[in-house]
């Protein structure tokens, strides 16, 4: 019988919502504020964990990205020490964090469909 729903993919939603609640609630760094986990990838010997993540900050830049990820990268020790006392497994991933550009650019390109629209909107049709 075939897995649906592999070890890896249960394990990367229960550390998407432990860190979810750690970043929120125990997380002191001012330079980590709103920011959202979109997402977790574990590989399948469950050593290492991509985690990805969109920053709610009011005007979102390229040096804000960075400050956020540099948070995340310094405070991993304490991340991951944190999921070892609420999870149980044998071995705790590494973290690894990566910002996700998926959000803004859906954004954008939503912002080019309003556009393209409205632009249609102004130009009456010739029939």
């Amino acid at each position: 019988m075939p897995k649906d729903f592999p070890r890896s993919r249960r394990v990367a939603d229960e550390i998407q919502r432990e860190l979810a609640e750690i970043i929120r609630l125990e997380l002191k760094d001012p330079r980590v504020g709103l920011i959202t986990i979109t997402g977790v990838e574990v590989t399948n010997d469950l050593e290492h964990a991509r985690i990805f993540i969109t920053s709610m900050s009011a005007k979102p830049t390229a040096t804000s990205h960075d400050d956020v990820l540099n948070a995340l990268r310094r405070a991993t020790g304490f991340l991951r020490s944190q999921l070892a006392h609420r999870m149980k497994l044998r071995i705790v991933p590494q973290l690894a964090f990566a910002y996700d550009e998926s959000v803004e650019r859906g954004m954008h390109l939503s912002q080019l469909i309003d556009q393209a629209i409205a632009e249609d909107a102004r130009h009456p049709k010739d029939e």
